[in-house]
């Protein structure tokens, strides 16, 4: 019996060191997750990645989507409501449907005809915690999108040659420290930080270009590293006592730091803590229109002694590692809370100051899991890709004696809002001093413009795309860096990824059809070029935008002589927000005159759409009229020559 033991102990004895080995394993794996494939991975779930992902997704593609933070939706979910645009008009495609949802979101919990819709701005204008809904419910809708909260980026693991390289993988750590590598088909950097090209080792540019390398007027004459736009924190405040709640001391709070506001405040420049307007004598501007549920986007203010922003503290972000960004961040933190409690609660400050300033206060229902803070900081520009077409400040001037601006026939979207900077230097103390690189908006009006495929597109990687930290100018960066740009863009990468994959193995972002991925864009109601009165929706929509691709829409209308927005712009409506551009309808109801006919008849014989011969005074017809018989032609002529 002895002799039938031995060889059963020295079994389990065996299985025993198995089972460590089998547990040892077990450890390795659960700190390295092993490869999740994707076909299309993002990082970065700000509005530009989030458009991706859906884009992709309603291609019937597999979708990653890894945010850095506890919170999806960028700068829209964390602060940034009051949105940046000129005219209805020009919200199409994603940021159009996020905008419909919002407003539907107030309609059904409030009713058509309540203060909250009205306030909504139709749909514009959301609180942080209902675009975080209404974002997250979109999301929902696609199985196929896997979001993963909380996954910072640690590698882009690179394969292939000089020229052609591709990124085979990414590895991220999650908050738990679990690392996690994803294997994809086509990644996507939509961080505002550029933090997925860098680490994809494709060059960017941080800072500002000299004004005579691009020849930029907005640009300063000598170019540096420090012509990067300022940061703040964009508060939600409300002066409702029931939802108002006054912060404590921030973080490193020590008095002597904001003492200097009292000079300041002793001599009249300084006299309220909050502004409607842009109002020089508060410190920051509460945002008009309010929000639904009487609250406000606190900004900082640029014509005051006093700004919310620091610039020069935000020059090591976009490089910088986690313990260089979170020193950034609490210093910001710091400064911008620090200002509130100073006013509200140092007895040095004037009474009738103290008293109107503890009037405001956090929302007691926003950000309950970050002290009522945004937990996210207002990361106005990052690094810049240097992609295959740079944007600069003139892709924004008008074409020729024309009201549009240069056309673009690679476009795949299309903004209006003009550059605007919050500064990029200070000289002399925080309470005081000279603000440099502010106000490019008020000195350069321009028209609504495109923006080229080629700004997304890598040079010599093929495999991803970069719709948020796109390759511009500083002064270019400044025109395309607000949420519904950078939607479009993300929402094009979204469909350029689709049919990069479509293409078979190789995948190459680099020969994608253009007017493959414009005519997708525009069966989903994403606008390429700007037409006022032709919207998503609107049946002839796509032949419209295709027309205008062809330079359809050019040269239907002088140039105003007008040097302002006034004199470009419809009617304000309030604030920053105007009726439509003038002279940008395509009137598609309007008489086709014989000169526009043989101007028509040009451009569609270099396009080779093959159209009859010209039509006699009787049966010319409309605008209207053309462009769908121009359109009917080339869709039939694309079910043969796709391009």
């Amino acid at each position: 019996m002895p002799a039938l033991r031995t060889p059963l102990s020295g079994r389990r004895s065996c299985l025993r060191r198995h089972l460590r080995l089998l547990l040892a394993l077990v450890a390795v794996v659960s700190s390295h997750a092993a490869p999740a494939p994707a076909e299309v991975v993002i990082y970065g779930a700000t509005p530009g990645g989030i458009a991706a992902a859906l884009a992709a997704a309603r291609n019937g593609r597999s979708v990653v989507l890894a945010e850095p933070t506890h919170r999806i939706g960028g700068m829209a979910t964390c602060g940034l409501s009051h949105t940046d645009f000129r005219t209805f008009e020009s919200l199409t495609g994603v940021f159009h449907e996020f905008t419909r949802r919002v407003e539907a979101h107030y309609v059904r919990h409030y009713g058509a005809d309540s203060p909250e819709v009205k306030h909504s701005f139709r749909g514009t204008q959301a609180e942080p915690k209902v675009a975080l809904r209404v974002f997250e419910e979109m999301l929902g809708e696609f199985p196929a999108i896997r979001v993963q909260r909380r996954w910072t980026l640690r590698e882009a693991r690179m394969r292939g040659p000089a020229g052609n390289r591709y990124v085979r993988a990414v590895r991220f750590v999650d908050a738990g420290g679990t690392e996690h590598e994803v294997a994809g088909g086509i990644f996507v950097d939509a961080t505002y930080e550029g933090d997925l090209i860098a680490a994809a080792q494709i060059p960017y540019r941080i800072g500002g270009e000299s004004r005579e390398e691009f020849h930029e007027s907005l640009a300063p004459e000598e170019g540096s590293r420090s012509e990067l736009q300022a940061y703040n924190f964009r508060l939600i405040v409300t002066q409702v006592p029931e939802n108002r709640i006054l912060p404590g001391a921030p973080a490193g709070y020590r008095r002597e730091i904001f003492s200097g506001l009292l000079p300041l405040i002793a001599n009249g420049r300084v006299k309220r803590l909050f502004s409607g307007g842009h109002s020089p004598d508060a410190i920051m501007i509460a945002h008009a229109p309010a929000l639904p549920g009487q609250k406000h986007d606190a900004n900082d203010l640029g014509a005051s002694a006093v700004r919310m922003s620091l610039p020069g503290e935000q020059l090591l972000w976009p490089e910088g590692d986690a313990p260089a960004r979170q020193r950034i961040f609490a210093e910001h933190l710091l400064w911008n809370v620090g200002i509130m409690f100073f006013l509200q609660n140092d007895p040095e400050v004037p009474a009738a100051i103290r008293a109107d300033a503890r009037t405001w206060g956090l929302c007691r229902d926003e950000f309950a899991d970050s002290d009522h803070l945004p937990p996210q900081i207002y990361v106005r520009e990052g690094r810049r890709m240097i992609g295959q077409r740079l944007f600069t400040q003139n892709d924004t001037g008008h074409a020729p004696n024309d009201a549009r601006a240069v056309l673009h026939r690679d476009s795949i979207a299309s903004g209006d809002y003009g550059h605007n900077s919050h500064g990029n230097r200070h000289d002399g103390p925080r309470f005081g001093g000279t603000r440099h690189g502010t106000n490019y908006g008020a000195l350069y009006p321009v028209p609504a413009y495109q923006v080229s495929y080629g700004t997304i597109v890598p040079q010599e990687v093929r495999n991803l795309l970069a719709p948020v930290p796109v390759s511009a100018t500083h002064v270019g960066f400044c025109a395309l860096r607000y949420e519904p740009i950078w939607a479009s863009l993300g929402e094009a990468a979204g469909h350029a990824a689709h049919l990069a994959l479509q293409a078979g193995p190789g995948a190459d972002v680099r020969r994608v059809s253009v007017a493959q991925l414009q005519r997708r864009l525009h069966a989903a109601g994403s606008a390429t070029i700007y037409v006022s009165d032709v919207p998503p929706g609107h049946p002839d929509f796509a032949a419209v935008q295709w027309w205008g691709m062809l330079g359809g829409l050019h040269g239907l209308a002088a140039r105003p002589p007008g040097k302002s927005f006034r004199d470009l712009l419809g009617p304000q409506i309030d604030g920053q927000y105007f009726q439509a551009w003038r002279h940008h309808a395509a009137e598609l109801n309007r008489p086709l005159e014989p000169e526009l006919e043989a101007k028509w008849r040009t451009l569609a014989g270099e396009a080779r759409i093959g159209l009859p011969l010209p039509l006699d005074e009787r049966s010319r017809g409309t605008r209207g009229d053309w462009i769908r018989a121009a359109y009917g032609r080339e869709l039939r002529k694309s079910e043969t020559d796709p391009r």
